[in-house]
Formats: C-alpha cells, sequence, structure tokens
C-alpha cells in the first residue's frame, strides 16, 4: 500500500475545483472537502513562481486555528503567467476572449502553488509548465466560451477541454499541473510528509 505515513492523517482538500477532486480521487486516497473563501489577493512585488505558492500558503493558513493534531489539509493555487502578467480567473464572456486573445500563438507559463499543513508540519512547493497555443480564430474562442463558460479556470481554459484539443500544440511539463493539481510532485511530497 502507498502513503501508508498517511494512514494517521484524516486527509483534507480545501478547494472546490472537480478537477483537483479527481486527481486526489484517482490516487487513491480519501478526504474530506473543506474550503474558505479566502480573497485571492497577493502582493504586486511577487514573482511569477511565488504567487501561486503565496495564495496556497494564505488558503492553508486559513484553516490553522481549527487543525486538530491528525488533520492535514492540502492546498492549491493555479495561474496562468503571460508576458510578465498574472491571468486569473476571467469575471465574464468579454474578460475571458481578452484571455484568450492574448493568449492565441504564444507561449506562456501555468504555475501552480501547493501547500501541505499540518499542525506542527508544513510544505510549500510549485510545478510549471510551458504550454504553447497555436493561433485560435476569434470563432474557436467565442465557441469555447459558449459552450464551456471556464469562468472558474485561470487564464480562461482548461487543457482537458475542447480548447485544448485543438488550440494546445505543445507543452513541456506536467499536464495535470496545467489542469490544477501538479499531482506527481503531490505524491512525492506526500510521501514524505
Amino acid at each position: 500500500m502507498f502513503l501508508q505515513n498517511l494512514e494517521k492523517y484524516e486527509l483534507i482538500l480545501a478547494s472546490k475545483s472537480p478537477r483537483r477532486q479527481q486527481l486526489l480521487r484517482d490516487l487513491g486516497l480519501n478526504f474530506s472537502v473543506q474550503s474558505m473563501d479566502i480573497p485571492e489577493v497577493f502582493p504586486e512585488n511577487l514573482g511569477m513562481t511565488e504567487v501561486p505558492v503565496y495564495l496556497a500558503e494564505l488558503k492553508a493558513e486559513a484553516f490553522r486555528p481549527q487543525l486538530k493534531d491528525n488533520q492535514l489539509v492540502i492546498t492549491a493555487d493555479t495561474i496562468v503567467w503571460l508576458d510578465g502578467h498574472v491571468l486569473n480567473k476571467p469575471a465574464d464572456y468579454d474578460e475571458g476572449f481578452r484571455m484568450l486573445s492574448n493568449l492565441s500563438g504564444k507561449k506562456h507559463q501555468v504555475i501552480t502553488g501547493v501547500c501541505l499543513l499540518s499542525a506542527n508540519k508544513k510544505v510549500s512547493f510549485y510545478a510549471l509548465t510551458d504550454v504553447w497555443f497555436k493561433p485560435l480564430t476569434d470563432e474557436e474562442i467565442h465557441y469555447y466560451l459558449v459552450h464551456y463558460q471556464p469562468y472558474d479556470k485561470a487564464g480562461a481554459y482548461g487543457i482537458q477541454e475542447w480548447i485544448g484539443y485543438v488550440g494546445i500544440n505543445h507543452i513541456e511539463g506536467s499536464f495535470f499541473n496545467v489542469m490544477g493539481l501538479p499531482i506527481q510532485s503531490v505524491y512525492e511530497h506526500l510521501k514524505t510528509f
């Protein structure tokens, strides 16, 4: 049995993301889902890899006051980084259209920060994936936004959805990181937690 070291813990995934829940489930872990609405605000001076780690730690620290000795909380935050700027979740169709138009024909980075927090230990890390979009037509962007409504996704897209099938022609790094949780890295860190 893998991850026997976690048997002493009650695992909590602090995320409403169905993709993160599925990835952890597929890893064979039993966990409960609890999340708090924490504003995703970060200091302007943080760099590309610092932003998602900062936000993941912010989410984890919100659990610290009620964390029991036998609990381990897992938090994550994913950002899209393009030309020195963070692309968060789009507020509406227009913002989603702008984001996808900006990503069209370019390379960008997807970075997920993860924090594992128990009553007496904290481990934070990140994964980075380079993603290349082919040039997208306005019609392709419109179709995707109308049919998939990716307003809960950083950068206004899900790699595992239609736009990923037709628009992403190359990645370097973890596919699952782009989905929202670098499950290979999570597994390795959980093995030694």
